[in-house]
């Protein structure tokens, strides 16, 4: 490592050149998981630098990416002035968006206690709950999966992403955001997946969830894709 370039160690930095190692290096694609993070670093004002990790050829399988990251998924940063100065390679965009929110002390996770918690409430409610299973619709409705003639596992995956679209369209009820008036970091996390779910560029599946049946989310996905930070998160870096 050199005091110039202090990422240099990094294996990533060998694929991925940094050109501005003083700022964040971001790792990702536009999916709804990839933006989350750059929507966040939009948010927030933090300088960073964004690379792109292209599928079509399997970047993420790299052993410059894997080395440094080992679950080989998007998104990943690594931050030149981590905890205690030191550089940090983080992964798992939940974990991430709970850093930089604590780097920075970002309004977009409460310091209040109670509404930390019931915010990362709502963050692992994303991780655990509406990534996994609209990403699993999204499989059997649109991409490999829509080919099986058994439409069973795609009804599962309906059942349960209109169960989970329910939970959160009672949620927002005379709400603003998911924490009320408080854009968090939670919603950072929900409203990408919510997007992907029902655009045409997407999943497409806003007729088979019942779209319609939702105002409450397609009021709040209105006001969450107009904020100049999520305008510029979503194109970030280039899908190509």
């Amino acid at each position: 490592m050199t005091p110039q370039n202090p990422l240099s160690a990094f294996s990533v930095t060998r694929k991925w050149p940094a050109t501005q190692p003083d700022r964040i290096q971001l790792y990702s694609l536009p999916t709804p998981n990839g933006v989350k993070v750059s929507i966040a670093l939009e948010e927030m004002g933090l300088p960073y630098e964004a690379h792109r990790v292209g599928f079509e050829s399997n970047d993420q399988l790299s052993p410059e990416f894997v080395d440094t990251f080992p679950n080989n998924k998007i998104p990943a940063i690594l931050d030149p002035q981590g905890p205690g100065g030191k550089p940090l390679a983080l992964f798992e965009s939940g974990a991430i968006l709970v850093y930089l929110a604590e780097k920075t002390g970002s309004p977009l996770l409460p310091a209040d206690p109670a509404a930390r918690y019931e915010t990362l409430q709502w963050l692992m409610f994303q991780m655990g709950g509406v990534g996994p299973m609209f990403g699993q619709l999204g499989f059997f409705h649109k991409f490999a999966g829509k080919d099986f003639e058994d439409k069973r596992p795609r009804d599962r995956y309906v059942n349960e992403s209109v169960r989970l679209l329910g939970v959160l369209e009672r949620r927002l009820t005379g709400r603003a955001w998911v924490m009320g008036e408080q854009f968090t970091i939670a919603d950072i996390a929900l409203w990408p997946w919510v997007r992907n779910m029902v655009v045409e560029q997407g999943y497409n599946a806003a007729e088979l969830l019942g779209w319609e049946r939702f105002p409450e989310l397609q009021r709040v996905l209105a006001a969450f894709v107009a904020r100049p930070a999520v305008q510029k998160g979503l194109v970030t870096p280039p899908r190509n």
